[in-house]
């Protein structure tokens, strides 16, 4: 009689890259089960195998969550390159390109851990984090913006990645006031933070302190 084989729902990976895509998908499953970030524990016993087998692809539960948010955020990304389709003016594009994320968190656990915390016990310092300023550039040249031409190179791009995702943390720290609008908060938005990206393009206001 052959042996019962124990753990992975009976049928064991053919290699560590399909073991580590299995852990993955687990953890993207109970994350939008849960609207929330989950243990190793918890994604070992959806397998059926132990912790150990878990920690020997992801060392920290931070490292499994930030694979599982990675994995899950390419449909996001199409939906907003789609819902600001269209837009050359950069301030216009983020504008609502942060609308659209700051609604889309709410609603897309995943995307919450790449922008604020990949764990419970993560600081709000992981918004500006590698991970998070990665996310942001793939978001930003998707846009139908010419950056060059508004006198963005690759450096000042990665400094109005990181001013937006600040931006955002703000809206996550403490949220929008109930009694102002949607196109109040657009109007909020597009004269603050689209004012300070359409004033690269001018040299002599970054000169104006000489």
């Amino acid at each position: 009689m052959a042996r019962k084989r124990r753990g992975w729902g009976g049928d064991p990976p053919a290699n560590d890259d399909e073991a580590a895509e299995r852990i993955v998908a687990a953890a993207v499953n109970l994350i939008a089960e849960t609207g929330s970030a989950i243990t190793i524990a918890d994604v070992a016993e959806s397998l059926g195998v132990i912790r150990q087998t878990v920690y020997r692809y992801f060392p920290t539960a931070d490292d499994l969550m930030r694979a599982a948010a990675i994995a899950s955020v390419d449909g996001f990304l199409d939906r907003l390159a789609k819902h600001v389709s269209g837009m050359g003016d950069p301030a216009d594009a983020m504008t609502e390109g942060v609308l659209f994320t700051l609604d889309a968190v709410a609603t897309t656990p995943h995307l919450g851990i790449v922008l604020s915390a990949p764990s419970a016990a993560a600081g709000p310092s992981e918004v500006a984090s590698p991970l998070a300023k990665d996310f942001g550039m793939r978001m930003v040249t998707r846009f139908d913006v010419d950056w060059a031409s508004y006198g963005y190179d690759d450096a000042a791009l990665r400094d109005l990645v990181e001013f937006t995702l600040r931006t955002m943390l703000s809206f996550f720290v403490a949220p929008n006031d109930p009694s102002r609008s949607r196109d109040e908060l657009r109007t909020f938005l597009r004269r603050w933070l689209g004012g300070a990206i359409i004033a690269q393009r001018d040299p002599s206001r970054r000169d104006s302190r000489r």
